[in-house]
């Protein structure tokens, strides 16, 4: 898995390639935590090149949302491939993240 962070005026866009499960979802805890330790409280979260996410991953995401929204934030989701997609609604996290279909849409949410 790999990570790209671009800081924008409202929120920070976390790119994650690869896939996510029990061996990275460590790095992307170590992401998230990073910009939400240093003051960001809106992350979108690109999903469009993630092959895989377990629940380790989701996990993480989801203790990330808890974090922003205690500050006021949130954290959204956009363009996830059909199969993490199904991941997301059999964990039935899809009521708990806003999920947009593109970049733009999602980073105009903010």
């Amino acid at each position: 898995m790999e990570t790209n962070v671009i800081e924008l005026k409202r929120l920070d866009l976390l790119e994650i390639e690869g896939r996510v499960d029990s061996n990275t979802a460590s790095a992307l805890h170590e992401v998230l935590n990073e910009r939400i330790d240093q003051g960001t409280s809106n992350i979108l979260v690109d999903l469009s090149n993630v092959s895989y996410m377990s629940s380790a991953g989701l996990r993480e995401l989801v203790t990330a949302l808890k974090r922003v929204r205690k500050n006021g934030g949130d954290l959204r989701l956009c363009a996830p491939s059909e199969r993490v997609t199904d991941v997301i609604e059999l964990a039935g996290l899809n009521s708990l993240f806003e999920i947009f279909d593109d970049r733009t849409m999602a980073v105009g949410s903010f």
